[in-house]
Order: C-alpha cells, then structure tokens, then sequence
C-alpha cells in the first residue's frame, strides 16, 4: 500500500530530476513538471467543509457504525426493512446504492441486473420502474419471510425513511457521482477501494486464467494504487477513503487523518473487528450486520 510521506511530491521530484537529466535544461524541466501540478490544481473539486465532513462521517464526535446495503444480513439488502432494521439494531447510518431504471427513476439496488436479490430477470437498464416495483426484493434473503411485502424503493423513499430514523446516509452512486456533487457542493465525497481490484475478486480469487492478462492488470493495480494516494484524491475533493479492511492499520489511519481525510473500513463483521475499529483505531467502519458475526456480502 503506497502511503509514505507525500507521494505526489516524490513523484514530482523524480520527473523534474528525470527532465533535467534528458532535457539539460533547467527552465523546460521546471515548466514541464510544475505543468501538472497546475492543473491539478486548477481542475480539482473543492472538498465539503470540515465541519459538514465531521457531522457525516463521525457523528456525536465518535467512529460511525454503517450498515452496508442497508445490513443486508439482518434484513433484504437496498430496503425501506433494512432501514428501519439498521436503526432498530444501532447503527448511526446506511450505505445505499443508487441506479437507474429504464425510465429514468433513481432506485435502490446494487447489480446492473435483478437476478441476484429479487423474482425477477433482466437488466436494470431494460427494465421501467413499474416493471421493477412488481418485483420482490426479499425473495433470496435468508429471512424472506419475515420480510413481506417489501417493494424496491426510490430514491425518494429511501432519504425519506432514513431521516425518520435519524441515519447518515453513505450513497454508493457508481457512475453518477458527478451529477450528484454538481447538484449540491455540501455533498461529502469519498473514494471507494479495494487493493488489487482490477486483477482479483472481492474473495481474492484472480478474475483472469490467463498469465499474461493477469499480471497486466496487477500492473495496473498499482498504477491505481498509486494514483489513488498521490493525486485522485485532491482532484475529486473527497472527504474520506472508503477501504477494504484488509489494508487499514494505524500509520494507514494516522497518515491521511493528518491530511484532514477520515478512514472508512468495509465490511467490518465480527464483534472482534468492531471493538478494534471502535477502541484503538477509533474509525468508523461499514458492516453487513449489527448483531451477529456474518461472512461479507460482495
């Protein structure tokens, strides 16, 4: 994990020294390394303030307890249930993804298509929102039946229902988090990641046999990596670094608290993990389950 002192900064050194050494001039390596960091500067989003940061992601001044989906081991995940299920079992906020339906409607649900969480079939994008509301959402939860009844909700529904119950809400918005930051400058951003994404599964498993293919893509992992830390984060604005906790540790926690960045762990599932998260690294963490210890929801 790249998290060293100020990686941009090294990286920039080393191309002004790289051009100074190919260049041999002193004014073209200066104008071609200072370039970057101008634009950087230039194009990057303005992060939301501290004050509305800490209201998001530490609440009452302590660690946040989110329930991934919603909690989608206690409760169907993406559900108004899973909402009131979240506040009813003490978390302080919800994690939600957002799509749209064929028609246009911002919905709840995490895949592009339906087979994974409902009765139904198809892709998201095939589908309207009348199509999509006559599905059952806790069809293939382990706890179906004490779920009846429930509907995928809208956008709408869904802020509504949590507000009622006083949760934050983490949005995952996928390929929409541009509009949404347009739309209002006090929405706290973050960045989602999970170290070696490209070339593995969430279970580790590579997602390519093929040798050469997989070591491109773990190239391209770190090039990722790399970027994440040095610069994407200035230039999105964000807020805090949602990450697989794997890969957290104090130095991980202390480094980007000292740059005003809050870290975020997920899925946290096991009380063990939780009392670490809550007591020693005091950092808030997302979890699939707010009573019991449960294997991750990918």
């Amino acid at each position: 994990m790249l998290c060293g002192g100020d990686v941009l900064l090294g990286a920039l050194t080393a191309l002004l020294g790289a051009l100074l050494a190919v260049s041999r001039s002193p004014a073209l390596a200066a104008l071609l390394t200072a370039g970057p960091f101008l634009l950087l500067h230039v194009f990057s989003l303005e992060p939301a303030s501290p004050h509305s940061a800490r209201r998001v992601l530490r609440p009452h001044g302590a660690p946040a307890r989110i329930a991934h989906r919603g909690g989608a081991h206690d409760a169907p995940e993406n559900t108004l249930a899973a909402v009131r299920q979240a506040a009813e079992n003490g978390a302080t906020g919800v994690e939600l993804d957002l799509e749209f339906t064929a028609d246009g409607v911002p919905i709840l649900m995490h895949d592009e298509t339906v087979e994974r969480t409902t009765d139904g079939s198809g892709r998201l994008c095939d589908l309207t929102f009348a199509e999509i509301r006559k599905l059952n959402p806790s069809a293939k939860h382990r706890l179906w039946s004490k779920f009846q009844g429930e509907k995928v909700p809208t956008l709408r529904e869904a802020v509504v229902e949590s507000l009622q119950h006083n949760l934050t809400i983490y949005f995952d918005v996928k390929g929409h988090a541009n509009q949404m930051r347009q739309a209002d400058r006090n929405v706290v951003t973050a960045l989602t990641y999970r170290p070696w994404q490209l070339s593995h599964f969430g279970d580790g498993t590579p997602r390519f046999s093929s040798f050469w293919k997989h070591y491109l893509y773990m190239m391209l992992d770190v090039i990722l990596d790399w970027s994440l830390h040095s610069f994407l984060w200035r230039l999105c604005g964000v807020s805090a670094f949602l990450i697989q906790k794997n890969f957290v540790s104090q130095d991980y926690v202390r480094h980007w608290s000292s740059k005003g960045i809050q870290v975020v762990a997920w899925t946290v599932n096991t009380f063990a993990e939780k009392t670490y998260y809550e007591t020693i690294l005091e950092s808030s963490y997302i979890t699939d389950s707010l009573v019991e210890d449960c294997d991750p929801h990918y």
